[in-house]
């Protein structure tokens, strides 16, 4: 799983990038974090509030910082599903 934080650095956007680390490592997923600071790059995901999530290239969260507790919902909901064989 990809997760993308994005926003300048600020507080709200390390505070969102530590609840996200956490809430993935409770649910046992793979997962790489990565923070994108470059404002070309945010705009690109079409983010125009800040901090924002996205997971695997879908933006799940903007212009705030969720509980670990919602970010795990999130997260869980955007787990790819095992195909039915």
């Amino acid at each position: 799983m990809q997760l993308l934080v994005l926003g300048p650095g600020c507080t709200k956007c390390k505070k969102l990038a530590e609840a996200t680390d956490l809430a993935a490592r409770e649910l046992g997923l793979e997962y790489q974090l990565s923070k994108v600071t470059d404002l070309n790059q945010i705009l690109a995901l079409r983010v125009m509030m800040t901090p924002a999530l996205v997971v695997d290239g879908t933006v799940k969260v903007t212009g705030r910082v969720p509980t670990v507790e919602e970010l795990k919902q999130i997260l869980v909901a955007a787990r790819p599903q095992p195909s039915a064989a």
